[in-house]
């Protein structure tokens, strides 16, 4: 008992989504008879619902899977384990199956605002006992209770993004080249497949809804308040399940694109500024937004947010609804790059 409780110890110590979750899946792999620990996203396409791999152990290093969900080649559909499907279906805490050659699974679907986005998987090779059944939901629902407690510190209450906050944490795991600290990548954009890997980088934009104000003075903060949302879910539809949005306030987002080359950055981006100019907006009618973004490979998180407004306000003062690339504005020589003098930073 006294090795699970330090693991709890441990888990309840993170302020990090996958650092919990790698926390409790290595509490639950410690396990005696256990041969296999897993998180997996549960997600709907074409209205199919499937599961794959999220974050899993490789060679003693725990992975995170950043394919895009959609066409993830490990994924299958939820049918094929019709235990789980049931589970899910009739809201029941956890769910068991024998799946032969002396391997039984135990799924433990998590329950995040009243569906289920994930799940966790524990193999082991013999019958799960009623004892070993009670302490691994024991620690499940510990893991359940804080992970709704970060998720709710870490969240915008307005529209479910991620919030200021936590960028600082998200964008040096995000820009690391730390063994172990970014999650390997198994896959990546469908336009990539041709891509060396040599030009695949990181990205940061900064989105600004244009004339967000007038939104507001002429049809009140409700419908503004919606817009928000509206603008939110778009968001979420445009990007991969592993890319990550935030809303840093009023109407400024922050998306942090993984692994692609630049082509196909500029397509992504602009699909979504195309998403939001094209959606018909309640009341409000149609909707714009401009868009800059840059490489994060280069620069600290304050450098890089900078760069990035520099090419929004640039796009906001000549026309609006556009994507601007910092670099290109520089080369063309609408903006000039910063110099860095000792601590002093001249522009």
């Amino acid at each position: 008992m006294k090795p699970i409780l330090q693991n709890l110890v441990e888990m309840t110590g993170h302020r990090d989504h996958l650092r919990l979750e790698v926390s409790v899946l290595s509490t639950l792999q410690s396990m005696s008879a256990v041969v296999q620990v897993r998180s997996l996203e549960i997600f709907t396409q074409n209205g199919e619902c499937y599961v794959r791999p999220s974050t899993c152990l490789r060679d003693g290093q725990w992975v995170s899977n950043e394919a895009e969900a959609a066409h993830d080649p490990l994924r299958q559909p939820i049918a094929d384990l019709p235990a789980l499907q049931e589970c899910i279906a009739s809201n029941a805490p956890r769910a068991t199956a024998t799946l032969g050659r002396g391997r039984h699974c135990l799924w433990l679907p998590v329950w995040m605002h009243d569906k289920v986005a994930s799940c966790l998987e524990v193999i082991q090779s013999r019958p799960f006992s009623a004892q070993k059944l009670d302490v691994i939901t024991n620690v499940f629902h510990v893991y359940q209770n804080y992970l709704s407690l970060l998720d709710y510190s870490e969240r915008d209450a307005l529209t479910g993004l991620f919030n200021r906050k936590t960028f600082d944490e998200q964008f040096s795991r995000f820009t690391s080249n730390e063994p172990g600290e970014r999650p390997q990548t198994i896959a990546s954009l469908e336009e990539d497949a041709e891509a060396p890997a040599d030009a695949m980088q990181q990205w940061l934009a900064v989105v600004d809804i244009d004339h967000f104000k007038l939104v507001n003075d002429r049809f009140g903060h409700l419908y503004g308040d919606e817009v928000l949302i509206l603008v939110a879910n778009i968001l979420r539809s445009s990007f991969r399940s592993h890319d990550r949005i935030f809303r840093f306030g009023g109407e400024e987002f922050v998306v942090l694109l993984r692994s692609t080359s630049l082509s196909t950055a500029h397509k992504v981006f602009n699909r979504f500024r195309k998403n939001v100019e094209d959606y018909y907006f309640p009341q409000v009618g149609q909707v714009t937004v401009s868009v800059g973004f840059i490489s994060t490979d280069k620069g600290s998180p304050v450098e890089i947010l900078g760069q990035a407004d520099q090419a929004l306000y640039f796009a906001k003062e000549n026309g609006r609804n556009q994507v601007r690339f910092y670099d290109d504005l520089v080369a063309e020589g609408h903006l000039q790059s910063k110099v860095s003098n000792d601590d002093v930073e001249l522009f």
